[in-house]
């Protein structure tokens, strides 16, 4: 076979390069060890709190003085999953006396109140709710 060297491969070399050798994917590794896969099933992992909270909701909990703790987590978006199985968009999650408005799609706390500050117990544009 004659190959050329004028800086074009002949159809030989193209089909050595990319028929003649069975290329493996390479598997590469995070820091800590753990490579893509471990990444995607950590994150797909039922009981995983994967909520988010809007900038709203963050202001209301800092200016209501509202902290959860890990328990209270837990439930929201247990409370949560309980909603999107159900096909719920916008829930009225309520945990011991406080209550969350969820965008259930987006896995985000909108808003949060304490019990005594919800004027008239008066919830709007929720499609459903979930007491936990």
């Amino acid at each position: 076979m004659d190959i050329q060297n004028n800086g074009y491969m002949s159809i030989a070399q193209l089909t050595d390069q990319y028929l003649g050798k069975a290329r493996k994917a390479s598997v590469r590794e995070t820091r800590e060890g753990l490579t893509f896969q471990d990444v995607l099933q950590q994150k797909a992992e039922p009981g995983a709190c994967s909520l988010k909270f809007s900038k709203h909701a963050m202001g209301r909990l800092a200016d209501r003085n509202i902290e959860l703790d890990d328990s209270q987590l837990e439930r929201l978006a247990s409370g949560t999953r309980k909603a999107e199985q159900k096909g719920i968009r916008d829930s009225l999650v309520i945990v011991d006396s406080l209550a969350f408005i969820v965008n259930v799609p987006n896995q985000t706390v909108v808003t949060a109140m304490d019990s005594t500050q919800t004027d008239e117990n008066i919830f709007t544009n929720i499609n459903g709710a979930v007491i936990t």
